[in-house]
């Protein structure tokens, strides 16, 4: 079949991508594991790719194969907590991957592109932030030669070991080869995280060759070269080391992550805790969580004897694959109303129950689900506007929706029911991907207003209160809560979506820059500027002329 762009684009109702896979259905990865360590082997099936029209050779990936290590990534967080090291490997000779598909890349939509590549950067965030947070540890045993988006999964990990093979490189090789931006967050972490000296990155950077052995080390772009006869040892030796400093139990019962109940149909995503209603009309999708009845696990035995169904665990699933699927499948559906419904006393509840537990292992796993999935709303392309009704439970955990949206509407009435509450969650367990929490972020780290909403944990805000404390945009009457509500809706989805991206981008993290905020900044401005210009994706373009023996013909205009 001869692909077109509009192959690869977002999918129809019959064609969706899916998020959910399980083990036994990978086509990419393969998983093993010997005590502490687990080994990740990529070994793609060419003919595997989650759309037709390329194959991926070469170890290339495409979304598919991202799919498949987000999903084995987190069956290694909550079933395997015995693990402390995760290694990476290929199962091909001589190459360990030579990053994402280029003929997927030059017949895919422009959307089908960003998502991809926000994804991605996602599941490469997920790394480094389970080394940060979880004790689990990252090996990118580079056994061959490691290209653009290879190297990118190297750069997430903690230490890169390269093969002195004298032909394996590693490289980001995009300005030469493809006329686009080296890598999604490739280039952000050679400079922010390996501190690599920019002299040395430029050069790195407009090579296609790439850089091996020893200069691979001087340059910072490796932490190790070592002969293929050694390797092996190598990586283990550093596997136990760094399983050594680790904090995961060696004996402990992991929590097997069974298949979400839910319903799918043109309404949109229906599951337990969690509904995405989509009114492709008015290109607006509801988000609704909701809280469960009671908190029915209080002690770790108790949370693992519920497993996948312990209420935040499974919320933070479900959440996750709703906003994954709307991301990916309804690129037309720009506003998200976040609701909530149910008793935040019972949030409130569940959240003294993690913070009672948060050196549990299960508890540890599940707030950094919660922290990654809500961390997804602050970078997605989409505006947010929160209502807060009577009968909402916008506290502590799922104030969080509230706080990551672009605006709040609070109905301005005295019922009981209609409150707000904050929880130790909202003070920086559940970070924003700048390093602050969504109130410190709100204010701008000023600590006079940040304290004094901290100084009300626990405590039931009314609409003027909230108001007072900053926590909210508008507190609407009854009287115009309908009409203000809608207009601010209609005025909303009939802004220009690329206008808005860039406003949101730039507004969300305010004056505080970190690397991920630099990768997700460049991402949505850069890199989406560079996709569509002529020079990479036009019809004489590097990434359209990739492969084809012709040369790119650029317009020589500095823009």
């Amino acid at each position: 079949m001869e692909a077109t762009a509009a192959n690869i684009q977002a999918p129809t109702a019959d064609d969706r991508v899916d998020y959910q896979v399980q083990p036994a259905q990978y086509k990419h990865w393969r998983m093993s594991f010997d005590g502490e360590v687990a080994t990740l082997t990529l070994d793609i099936n060419e003919d595997g790719g989650i759309r037709p029209g390329y194959k991926l050779k070469l170890n290339s990936y495409d979304l598919g194969v991202d799919i498949e290590l987000h999903d084995a990534l987190q069956r290694i967080r909550f079933e395997h907590p015995e693990v402390r090291t995760v290694v990476f490997t290929s199962g091909k000779p001589k190459i360990f991957c030579s990053g994402a598909n280029i003929y997927m890349l030059g017949l895919s939509s422009h959307a089908w592109k960003v998502n991809f590549c926000k994804f991605t950067n996602e599941t490469r965030n997920g790394i480094e932030d389970a080394s940060q947070h979880s004790g689990l540890k990252f090996i990118a045993a580079c056994n061959g030669t490691t290209a653009g988006g290879g190297y990118e999964l190297a750069l997430a990990c903690d230490e890169i070991v390269l093969v002195d093979d004298r032909n394996s490189s590693v490289s980001l090789p995009e300005v030469p080869l493809l006329g686009v931006l080296p890598g999604t967050g490739g280039l952000t972490r050679v400079t922010d995280k390996r501190k690599v000296r920019r002299d040395h990155a430029d050069i790195f950077c407009t090579i296609s060759e790439g850089v091996r052995g020893k200069r691979a080390v001087e340059w910072k772009l490796v932490d190790d070269v070592v002969r293929a006869q050694q390797f092996d040892d190598h990586i283990r030796e550093r596997a136990a080391a760094l399983a050594a400093g680790s904090h995961r139990p060696a004996d402990a019962q992991g929590v097997a992550l069974t298949p979400l109940e839910r319903a799918i149909d043109a309404a949109g995503y229906h599951y337990t805790f969690v509904d995405a209603a989509i009114d492709a009309e008015k290109r607006t999708a509801t988000l609704t969580v909701k809280a469960p009845a009671a908190v029915t696990a209080r002690t770790p035995d108790e949370m693992l004897a519920q497993g996948a169904n312990w209420w935040p665990l499974q919320m933070a699933r479900e959440l996750d694959d709703a906003i994954l699927n709307l991301r990916t499948n309804h690129n037309d559906v720009g506003l998200w109303v976040l609701r909530t419904e149910g008793d935040a006393r019972v949030v409130l509840d569940s959240d003294a129950t993690l913070d009672a537990h948060q050196d549990h292992w299960l508890v540890r796993e599940t707030v950094g689900m919660l922290r990654r999935t809500i961390a997804r709303l602050d970078v997605s392309s989409r505006s947010l506007y929160a209502l807060i009704e009577p009968g909402s439970c916008f506290a502590g955990t799922l104030l969080e929706l509230a706080l990551a949206a672009d605006r709040s509407y609070m109905l301005d009435d005295e019922n009981e029911a209609n409150r707000i509450a904050l929880s130790a969650m909202n003070t920086g367990t559940l970070p924003m991907v700048n390093g602050l929490s969504r109130i410190a972020s709100r204010f701008y780290n000023d600590e006079t207003p940040t304290q004094a909403a901290y100084a009300n944990l626990g405590e039931p805000l009314s609409p003027a209160r909230a108001m007072e404390l900053g926590l909210v945009t508008e507190i609407p009457d009854e009287l115009d809560w309908a009409d203000e509500v809608r207009i601010a809706q209609e005025e909303r989805v009939a802004l220009s979506p690329d206008a808005l991206t860039g406003l949101e981008a730039n507004l969300r993290f305010g004056i505080f820059e970190t690397m991920n905020t630099r990768v997700f900044g460049r991402l949505s401005a850069w890199q989406n500027w560079i996709f569509i210009r002529p020079n990479a994706v036009g019809e004489s373009g590097a990434l359209k002329l990739f492969g084809s023996g012709r040369k790119p013909q650029f317009d020589w205009k500095r823009v």
